[in-house]
């Protein structure tokens, strides 16, 4: 591990979320470049040591991606893995209202699969952003991209993560931990709605 992973794994460690960018909340963008971008970190001078640090952290088994804060990317420390599994081991309504037919189809396959499954497009953008199943880019034997997806408790299986019992006391303890970082609880998905205004970050690890 080089020393630019293990600076923003210090960071994420001490805060337990970091965004990858942002304007104004914790990123890993402005601890590795010190500066506040208004354009995509993939342009700038330092951008593939950003990319090598992002790819590092995505195999870090303390280190969890996923569309949390504002909907964007967002690194969660293994010490919320339990809060947030609190969370989403089951459906909750602002889950699963306004997610479209092919939404829920892509959901029961998920749900139903013993292994990660591969898709993309938008339709994977719907579950990411309900926090419906884990995700994580893959690169195809085509040369293109594409994302595995698994239900939440594979996942947990896999990590040995148990969730917290109660989803109040989960859902307060990730609340909290955003909190602490500047942001509000409204940027979290079920307070602001997964189908909100809010535009969706578009971007995975590398964005």
């Amino acid at each position: 591990m080089n020393n630019s992973t293990e600076k923003v794994l210090a960071a994420l460690a001490d805060t337990g979320i970091l965004l990858v960018q942002d304007q104004r909340l914790p990123n890993i963008v402005s601890i590795l470049t010190g500066e506040v971008l208004a354009t995509s970190w993939w342009s700038h001078a330092r951008g593939q040591e950003i990319f090598a640090v992002l790819s590092d952290l995505e195999d870090h088994p303390d280190v969890l991606f996923l569309k949390l804060v504002k909907k964007k990317v967002t690194l969660v420390h293994r010490r919320l893995w339990p809060a947030l599994l609190g969370v989403v081991s089951k459906p909750h309504p602002w889950q699963l209202d306004g997610l479209s037919a092919a939404g829920r189809a892509l959901l029961a396959r998920v749900n139903e699969a013993k292994e990660p499954i591969i898709s993309s497009g938008a339709v994977v953008k719907e579950l990411e952003i309900r926090l419906l199943a884990h995700t994580r880019e893959v690169h195809l034997e085509s040369g293109k991209h594409g994302v595995a997806l698994q239900r939440w408790s594979l996942w947990a299986r896999q990590n040995d993560v148990k969730p917290l019992r109660s989803s109040i006391a989960a859902q307060r303890e990730i609340e909290k931990a955003v909190e602490r970082i500047g942001a509000t609880v409204s940027t979290l998905p079920w307070s602001s709605g997964a189908t909100g205004s809010q535009p969706v970050d578009s971007t995975r690890t590398t964005g």
